[in-house]
Parts: structure tokens; C-alpha cells; sequence
């Protein structure tokens, strides 16, 4: 029986601070780092995890309390929605469903590997469905749930499995999404219409870029307005989830932080409307990025790596092939269908993010990227949108046609 030591909320904030410090630090010694745009969250989060890891073997158990994680996902998700007036909504309405067909096809193909690599090694074909689109494009808590379902209807007990691939999937996602962005980028010379630097809000005030090295310039007073806006949505959610279960589709799952998201759109696009206020998008960018960063910190360092080491060797060798089948298809077939330009390539490596990992993943994915080559507007809509709501309910129509063929 480990010992455990329990990290208060204070300190575990304190704690996924220094995460993101020392992911910076690292990447700035180490080139290949920067060179493929690794996010620092996965830098540091990956060190701190590892450590945990180590002290988890030697008998101590490290835990930390991170009840602000889910808020700071949340208030991420409401940035985007701020960001998304209807006008940028016309301009690419037709390419986030083009992405969401891609999307959708390559789940197909990821629970085909899945199954078909599960039946080759012995195992059964259920089991293939863990370790593809359950997990992979679902994340934990997608796979906690289909667990619950296979252990009471099929007599698999998988949550164990799941946390293990969802995790391994998480750090997947984001190691793989910067190279794969970034060769196409250098490949094929490609250029943000909007040019590197950071200073783009002087020319370009409502763009928002999640560029950590962005040159916002914000004051208190808007600080504070835009994060009482973040709020507002953020405690909105909860009431409209719970409306919405209310008329009994609660079946669909659709998570807090999607809520978010929708009243962030509502409320950007009545200030644009009416004119009654107009909202800072260099704050909005600030806080995301903040948020988004900060989440991603506590995300890693809380992760428990010695379930990794659980999975038999079958598994592992599911996963390193999907692995690989992401890269491919992000490589050659998201970039192309997409368009083969800048933004093409920055929404392939998010969907090396969501693909293997989660929404907010795929956002680092981009958001590295964009700190070095220039900003991405249209990924930063088209990307965020799929993976937090069309993807889940296509993953689980995909999954209940998979199930039944299986069966």
C-alpha cells in the first residue's frame, strides 16, 4: 500500500505554473524541440508526470487537487466562441463540415485498425474499439463511459484499458501534430496570409490569434470585462446542460464546455449585432491562451504514466499503428482535402491533436504552431467546433455500427 501525499489547490496551481515555466525553459536549450513545435505543457507536463511516476514505484503516491482544470477547459472553449462572429462563421461554414467529413472517415478507419489489428493478434474485436475511436478520439471520458456499457452488457471490465490508451493517445496527439504541421510547412513554403511576428493586433485588432508571443495590448478594465464575460459563460453552461437534458436528449452526451463554446458565439455575435458593446478580442486571445495553457499543465502533470506500463504488448502495438495511420492520413489526406495551403497545414496538425488525443490537444497543436509561423484564423474556428460537438456524435454513430457488425 503506497503512501500518499495530497498537493492542495494552491500548491497545485503553483505547481502547473512551474510546468509551463519549465517547458519553456527546456524548449529554449533544446532545438529539435523547437524546431518541431512541441508544446510546453507536453514538455513539462511529461517531466513532472514521469517524476510522479518514479515516486509512484518507490512507494509514494503524489496527488494533486486541480478543481480548477474543468473551469479553465471551460473558459477556453467560451474564448473561442467569442471569437467566432458570423461573418468568420459564413467564410468557413462549408469547411467545417468539409473537416468533419474527414473527420468521420477517419474514425471509420481507426476502429477498422483497431478491430481488424485485435482479431490478427487473438484478442477480441471489442477490445479494438478501446484502443481506437472510444479513447482515441473520445478521450477518458469517453472511454469511462464506454467501459461501463461493455462491462454490463459484454463482460469486458475496460476502464483500465481506456485510461491507459486515452492517456497514451493524449501524449500522442500532441507530440506528433506539430512535425507533421511543420514539414508541410517547410515542404511547401507556406505562408499565414496574415505574415510571422507578433504583432498583428496593430494591423489586425479583432484577430485573435492563441499566440503565447503575441504583443496584446489589454488593459485592467478590459481584463476584467472580458473575464466576467468568460464567467457568464462558463456558469451558463451547467443551466443550459441542464435545460436541455430536461427535454430528455441527454443521450447525446454534449459536454459542459461545449456550452461554452455556443454561448461565447451568442453573446460575440449580439455585441456585433446591436453595437451595445464591443468586445476586446486582444483580451479574449490573452485569457485563452492563459486558460488553455494552464489546463493543459495540470492535464499532464496529473497524468498517471505506470497505466501505460499495464498495457500488454498487443495493445501497444495497436496504438504505435494508429499512431502512425493518424500521421499518414493527417499528412496526406487532411492537408490536401483541406485545401494544401497554411491553414491546411495547421488543421492537420490539430487533427493529429483530437485524433489521437482531445479538443484542447489539437488547440496546443495549433497554437505552437502559430507562435512561429503566423497566425491561422480559419483553423482556430474550423478545428474547435468539429472536435467539441460534431465529432462526438459522430464517433458514437460510427461505434454503434461497428458494435452491431461485431456482434
Amino acid at each position: 500500500m503506497n503512501s500518499l501525499i495530497q498537493i492542495n489547490e494552491l500548491e497545485s496551481m503553483l505547481i502547473a505554473i512551474i510546468v509551463l515555466f519549465l517547458g519553456y525553459f527546456i524548449n529554449s536549450k533544446v532545438k529539435v524541440l523547437r524546431k518541431y513545435n512541441i508544446p510546453e505543457p507536453i514538455v513539462g507536463g511529461l517531466i513532472v508526470a514521469i517524476f510522479v511516476a518514479i515516486m509512484h514505484a518507490q512507494g509514494v503516491d503524489i496527488a494533486f487537487k486541480v478543481p480548477l482544470k474543468d473551469t479553465l477547459m471551460q473558459m477556453f472553449f467560451a474564448t473561442v466562441g467569442l471569437a467566432a462572429s458570423f461573418k468568420l462563421l459564413a467564410q468557413g461554414g462549408s469547411r467545417v463540415f468539409l473537416f468533419l467529413a474527414l473527420a468521420t472517415a477517419f474514425i471509420i478507419i481507426q476502429n477498422g485498425v483497431g478491430v481488424g489489428l485485435s482479431s490478427l493478434l487473438g484478442l477480441d474485436p471489442l477490445l479494438g474499439l478501446i484502443v481506437g475511436s472510444i479513447t482515441l478520439s473520445g478521450g477518458h471520458g469517453t472511454g469511462a463511459a464506454w467501459s461501463q456499457t461493455f462491462a454490463s452488457e459484454y463482460g469486458l471490465h475496460t476502464l483500465e484499458l481506456s485510461m491507459a490508451s486515452a492517456t497514451f493517445g493524449l501524449i500522442m496527439g500532441g507530440i506528433i501534430g506539430g512535425p507533421v504541421a511543420q514539414r508541410l510547412i517547410n515542404k511547401f513554403n507556406l505562408k499565414s496570409a496574415f505574415g510571422d511576428g507578433q504583432k498583428h493586433h496593430i494591423e489586425h485588432p479583432d484577430l485573435v490569434t492563441y499566440s503565447d508571443k503575441e504583443e496584446d495590448r489589454i488593459t485592467s478594465k478590459n481584463t476584467i470585462e472580458v473575464l466576467f464575460i468568460l464567467l457568464i459563460c462558463v456558469a451558463g453552461a451547467s443551466h443550459v446542460k441542464d435545460l436541455v437534458d430536461s427535454f430528455g436528449i441527454n443521450w447525446l452526451r454534449i459536454p459542459d464546455f461545449v456550452y461554452a463554446l455556443f454561448i461565447g458565439v451568442f453573446i460575440t455575435n449580439v455585441c456585433e449585432g446591436t453595437k451595445v458593446y464591443k468586445v476586446n478580442r486582444e483580451t479574449v486571445d490573452a485569457l485563452g491562451t492563459i486558460s488553455l495553457s494552464l489546463f493543459l499543465a495540470m492535464a499532464l502533470m496529473s497524468l498517471q504514466l505506470w497505466e501505460l506500463m499495464e498495457l500488454a504488448l498487443p495493445m501497444l502495438i495497436i496504438l504505435a499503428v494508429q499512431t502512425l495511420f493518424l500521421g499518414l492520413f493527417a499528412y496526406f489526406v487532411t492537408f490536401r482535402v483541406m485545401g494544401s495551403s497554411y491553414d491546411a497545414a495547421i488543421i492537420a496538425g490539430g487533427h493529429c491533436g483530437f485524433g489521437m488525443g482531445a479538443t484542447p490537444t489539437a488547440v496546443m497543436n495549433m497554437g505552437s504552431l502559430v507562435s512561429r509561423n503566423g497566425p491561422s484564423p480559419q483553423a482556430f474556428m474550423v478545428v474547435p467546433i468539429v472536435g467539441a460537438f460534431f465529432i462526438d456524435i459522430a464517433n458514437l454513430v460510427v461505434l454503434q455500427g461497428y458494435i452491431s457488425f461485431i456482434q
